[in-house]
């Protein structure tokens, strides 16, 4: 990765300007980041800014190219990524990358208790069946496939209860309904949710599934959130009335602009669509003619 650094401006001057594809703008070269493995030139800000929003709302830890229509599907490498972002971001990309490895090991698994979260080792090489797990930090023994309290010669339950491995029967946690439980799983990964505040609209940074969260009722095609105005989960979105209406007002302009833009555009082209047929014809026909003598 090639990154911009000081020199005269007399000497800029003398420079070609390179185009940013992220912000259109033109600065020049020294200004410019070159990625190694596409060779794809962006303004060393804009990559800046795109690598840390990604690193911050932890989307993905292999950060591809900003160009869509990369050729090569480039990219960032580790120390590219070291060179652009400051300590603490860093820190957390590593720490996403850790995560995830450890979500795709077989091998290994995180202790589900709230207050440990440790990463456990399965002992047994066929991982594809439920073993005991004993945690070597927090000694909580749990089921490798449900997450819950280990359950000898017992099948592993569909919906298990967040208490069933929350330590401490005072904990506030047996005191709460399942409804309002802080703590549940990704209907669609199973991957473990705390919910601290906000809206029951949940969206599960793993496969970015969004659901309720108090009946875990799939909202991926519910754009205008119809779910929560009847049933059990009726009125509990968490927003007033005003910003519901706002929202559906903002989703039912935006496709209804879309539709009056595909309705105006319709006529030209009807009209354009013969002078494109007969000049794809000419064209043709030239190509047909043999060359004069």
């Amino acid at each position: 990765m090639t990154t911009a650094r000081y020199r005269p401006t007399w000497d800029l001057a003398l420079d070609p300007l390179v185009s940013c594809k992220l912000c259109l703008g033109e600065f020049p070269l020294e200004q410019m980041t070159t990625i190694t493995q596409c060779q794809c030139v962006f303004c060393t800000l804009c990559l800046k800014q795109y690598v840390e929003l990604l690193i911050k709302e932890g989307f993905e830890t292999a950060i591809s190219c900003p160009d869509s229509v990369c050729p090569k599907r480039g990219h960032l490498q580790e120390n590219e990524i070291e060179c652009m972002v400051a300590t603490e971001i860093m820190q957390r990309y590593r720490k996403l990358q850790f995560e995830k490895e450890v979500l795709l090991d077989p091998s290994r698994t995180w202790c589900p208790s709230s207050t440990c979260q440790a990463v456990c080792q399965l002992k047994e090489s066929n991982t594809a069946l439920p073993q005991l797990v004993q945690c070597n930090v927090c000694t909580l023994e749990f089921c490798s496939a449900c997450k819950a309290s280990w359950h000898p010669d017992q099948d592993c339950q569909e919906n298990i209860p967040i208490t069933a491995f929350l330590p401490g029967e005072s904990s506030s946690f047996f005191k709460a309904d399942d409804d309002d439980a802080p703590i549940k799983r990704c209907p669609k990964c199973k991957v473990y949710i705390e919910r601290d505040e906000g809206c029951a609209q949940m969206m599960c940074k793993n496969c970015k599934h969004a659901f309720c969260w108090y009946c875990l009722e799939s909202l991926d095609d519910d754009f205008l959130l119809i779910h929560y105005d009847k049933g059990p989960c009726r009125n509990k979105l968490g927003h007033s009335r005003a910003s519901v209406i706002w929202h559906r007002t903002q989703v039912v302009g935006i496709f209804a602009g879309f539709g009056l833009l595909l309705l105006v555009a319709s006529p030209f082209l009807l009209l354009a669509t013969p002078f494109v047929l007969c000049c794809k014809c000419k064209c043709s026909k030239g190509d047909d003619d043999p060359l004069p003598t």
